[in-house]
């Protein structure tokens, strides 16, 4: 049996106007639910947001997840 490699890719977006945990809950869970993504980790104090997924995002659906979630993509 061969093992299956799987690549994922990692990227870091900045978020305007997290200030708390509950804005990376929202944060996290609008792009957690574009296809492809496998985890999505969001850090207030730096308003950074290091999304995994299986494949590059469209930059315009992580703007669409950030902005229904009540925040900015910088």
């Amino acid at each position: 049996m061969s093992a299956e490699t799987k690549i994922e890719l990692t990227t870091v977006y900045q978020v305007k106007g997290m200030t708390c945990g509950h804005c990376e809950g929202a944060v996290s869970s609008e792009i957690s639910a574009i296809p492809g993504v496998s985890s999505v980790t969001a850090v207030a104090k730096t308003g950074e947001v290091t999304v995994v997924s299986a494949t590059a995002l469209d930059r315009e659906a992580v703007a669409a997840a950030v902005d229904e979630a009540g925040y900015e993509l910088v």
